[in-house]
């Protein structure tokens, strides 16, 4: 198996003020434009410690969702005890744990089993059977346990074996309710690990939260603004676009389903309005009277949140946010 150093590109990226873009952002929609506050950001982070008050593993993966993973661990490194990305890679490209002085745990399945990929860039690779925790042990491995999700996780009739093997000292899951997190009870009882299973959905349930948190999506809640400018507006006459929708009066954006958008709800200066129908690289919105070109139509941000669109998207609101910030401009606020 290639190892990951081979396997990252050379010329690891640097340290850099929080405004700038970097190369890799060229292909990024200039029109689409991701406000991201990361006061909001440490204030929402703050507030989860101070409710748990077990150690916090925030999660940055993909890109810290479309985010920015090196802005966002540099604000939030010294409220982490680590930080949490779903491949090692992630992590070994952005030097994370050099940068933020912390140890990294990589939650999906180890992508080589040689320690050594591992132990210079302090990661805690994942393990999920005993063959994988005794190849890994020399990296100190941290057990994934199944209790429902049925992914990149130990079997518990294997656990002990498991545990053994790579003399893992943390074990975790990945758990949707507090049911997971009573079954990673039970099959941990009576051994000594750092265990951990609520991640943000369980933040709020006292029983969920054992030895440390794994913060994801509740660390952005109204710290998110992706909006783009109306690029045209006309009177509706007839039927419109390609679906031949009728309004009365819609406007035309610059962002379409390459950049992630779909069919939804959306704001204009203030009132809510409705993506009538989307293109490649453009969309229709509805307009009123008072809507003039260049008026910003929010696609998601105070007062359209993340959930508000995946109701109306039919999916998950990490998917609905990841699908508009990955290919939208980032600009970092203070």
């Amino acid at each position: 198996m290639r190892s990951l150093s081979q396997s990252v590109t050379a010329g690891f990226a640097r340290r850099r003020p929080p405004n700038v873009e970097t190369g890799q952002d060229r292909n990024r929609n200039p029109h689409l434009r991701l406000e991201i506050d990361l006061d909001v950001i440490r204030y929402n982070v703050e507030a989860i410690a101070r409710a748990v008050e077990v150690p916090l593993l925030p999660v940055v993966k993909a890109d810290a969702y479309g985010l920015g993973i090196e802005t966002i661990c540099d604000t939030l490194s010294d409220l982490a005890a680590g930080f949490c990305v779903f491949q090692a890679q992630e992590a070994i490209t952005t030097k994370l744990a050099h940068r933020t002085g912390k140890r990294v745990l990589a939650l999906g399945p180890p992508e080589s089993t040689d320690p050594d990929d591992y132990i210079p860039h302090r990661i805690t690779p994942a393990v999920c059977n005993p063959l994988q925790a005794r190849q890994l042990r020399k990296a100190h491995p941290a057990l994934c346990i199944d209790t429902g999700m049925q992914r990149f996780a130990c079997p518990p009739e294997q656990f002990h074996d498991a545990l053994v093997s790579g003399a893992c000292s943390e074990a975790f899951t990945h758990a949707t309710g507090i049911d997971h997190v009573k079954k990673l009870k039970d099959v941990t009882r009576n051994y000594r690990l750092t265990r951990h299973a609520a991640a943000s959905s369980l933040l709020d349930d006292k029983e969920a939260v054992l030895d440390a948190v794994r913060p994801g999506l509740a660390m952005y809640h109204n710290a998110i603004s992706i909006s783009v400018p109306i690029a045209e507006l006309r009177e509706s006459r007839g039927p419109v676009g390609y679906s031949g929708f009728t309004a009365e009066r819609h406007g035309t954006i610059l962002a379409g389903y390459a950049h992630g958008l779909r069919k939804g709800p959306c704001l204009i200066n203030g009132r809510r309005s409705r993506v009538l129908e989307v293109g490649m690289q453009s969309a229709f919105v509805e307009a009123g009277p008072e809507d003039r070109v260049g008026d910003d139509v929010v696609l998601l941000g105070k007062n359209l949140s993340e959930s508000d669109l995946a109701a109306s998207w039919n999916c998950s609101p990490h998917e609905a946010l990841i699908s508009l910030s990955s290919m939208a401009t980032r600009r970092y606020l203070y």
